[in-house]
């Protein structure tokens, strides 16, 4: 079985040759025997038409400005023990977090949240 891209264009002297040919398999259980697909793309099929939008910018920029601070967050002894216990403290709760990483994303999430409010 093959899932995944198995060809893409080539990009020469400023233009796409080849196409894009991509197959599937599914691998859920089913009584119908046509598990595999097969698609074939034009070279453009993934280009943006359009400039992303403000909504659009500003997540890339939230995304981007939380994942820096769960970086630095997770390094850091300062916050590092606190952070534990908080974070056992409120996994078994109704909509906590279940891993540490997932916390992480909530509590600089929600700081970035408070610091930069969306107008």
């Amino acid at each position: 079985t093959v899932s995944g891209s198995m060809a893409k264009p080539k990009k020469l002297n400023g233009h796409n040759h080849g196409n894009y040919v991509i197959g599937t398999h599914r691998v859920a259980a089913t009584e119908n025997p046509n598990c595999s697909r097969f698609y074939i793309r034009q070279a453009n099929t993934y280009v943006r038409t359009n400039q992303p939008s403000s909504n659009e910018t500003w997540a890339r920029t939230r995304f981007q400005a939380v994942a820096a601070a769960v970086k630095a967050r997770k390094g850091d002894l300062e916050y590092m023990t606190t952070d534990q216990a908080n974070f056992i403290a409120q996994r078994d709760l109704a909509g906590g977090k279940k891993t540490m990483k997932a916390y992480l994303w909530k509590i600089c999430g929600d700081i970035y949240d408070t610091e930069h409010p969306r107008g």
